[in-house]
């Protein structure tokens, strides 16, 4: 529960309480999971360290992050994204007038958690002398939406003045989201795997203990749950030896029918040059097959992408079928430029006939 601060007029018996009520969640808070777990996998891949990942955003901007106990910079507007190793964060932002949001995350290889806040802090007029705490704000917030696989963050924010200690009953629907952390809390956190084209409620009754009809409070916040992006990935059509150019042609010939058959797919030939040969080989060979795809078999050259891949053993093709949305490929050489060993000949006019 986000901290209250008083004020008392000397003059008056009127009191002044300044409540923050608004940590509303923005619709820009959560992004596709898809491609940061490509991405992920791909680093885990090469032995390359994987964090995980908080998105946090707040309006207005500007408020200090802090997480573990150490600064991390401060809040903006759009979203911020900061890698974290695996395993449980706290992360605090600190609003004025002592008002702190904190949680601890459980960082999931290949999963993001997103925070969006809005800090809106409203006065209004209770009279002098309360009776009772009760009925007293309860608002709940969370991502207007998120997509399949990402983990939401249901926020209540509570304006309760009395003594008790609050109890937190949070009950989520359908039956297949599943609270991760924070049950018993004024924040949680709920998986979304699976829910695809549904909505996820979060209902949260707030009670004092004392029985009172008044102090027994419900808000709820609902998110709606993106369908998967499900996109093919790059597929690897081919890969040869350069050997002579007539053989060559076979092979792009059926470059040139995939892409024909895919109107929405484009062509990536990778040209890689020996560790023995002339310089722009590689080069060379690019612009070859990109000339007799685009001249001889009609292929629009805005559907072709060439990428000279350094070096190899040999010189060699590697050919791709890259869907339109997909990651394109990267060159793969096996041979270091220091390694090579250039020929002092004339480079080689690559001609395709």
């Amino acid at each position: 529960m986000l901290k209250e601060t008083r004020m008392t007029r000397s003059s008056s018996a009127s009191i002044w309480r300044v409540l923050t009520i608004a940590i509303l969640f923005a619709v820009f808070a959560c992004s596709s999971a898809r491609m940061f777990e490509a991405q992920a996998k791909q680093k885990n891949q090469k032995n390359q360290p994987v964090p995980g990942r908080i998105e946090v955003s707040t309006n207005p901007a500007g408020y200090p992050v802090v997480i573990d106990g150490k600064p991390a910079g401060e809040t903006t507007e759009y979203v911020r994204a900061i890698e974290l190793d695996p395993g449980p964060h706290t992360v605090e932002i600190l609003f004025p007038n002592n008002t702190r949001w904190a949680h601890t995350f459980n960082i999931v290889l290949g999963r993001k958690e997103c925070i969006a806040l809005n800090y809106r802090p409203k006065p209004f007029n209770i009279p002098a002398i309360a009776a009772s705490p009760c009925p007293y704000p309860v608002n709940v917030s969370a991502p207007a939406t998120a997509n399949d696989g990402d983990i939401i963050t249901f926020t209540a924010d509570v304006g309760y003045a009395g003594q008790s200690a609050l109890n937190y009953t949070w009950t989520v629907s359908p039956p297949a989201a599943r609270i991760v952390s924070g049950a018993g809390t004024p924040t949680i956190t709920v998986d979304s795997t699976g829910l695809g084209n549904r909505r996820v409620t979060a209902i949260l009754v707030a009670d004092d203990g004392s029985g009172d009809r008044n102090c027994r409070q419900t808000a709820q916040a609902m998110t709606g749950i993106l369908a998967p992006d499900i996109r093919q990935p790059a597929k690897r059509f081919d890969e040869f030896p350069v050997v002579a150019f007539d053989d060559d042609k076979a092979r792009l010939d059926n470059l040139a029918i995939e892409l024909q058959n895919n109107p929405g797919s484009t062509g990536y030939i990778i040209a890689y040059a020996g560790r023995t040969s002339r310089p722009g080989t590689a080069d060379g060979l690019g612009a070859r097959a990109r000339g007799y795809l685009v001249d001889t078999r009609g292929i629009s050259g805005s559907r072709l992408v060439v990428v000279n891949g350094g070096y190899r053993e040999s010189n060699t093709f590697e050919i791709w079928l890259v869907p339109q949305g997909a990651e394109p490929p990267r060159a793969t050489p096996t041979v270091q430029p220091g390694d090579v060993r250039l020929t002092p000949a004339a480079p080689r006019r690559f001609r395709h006939r």
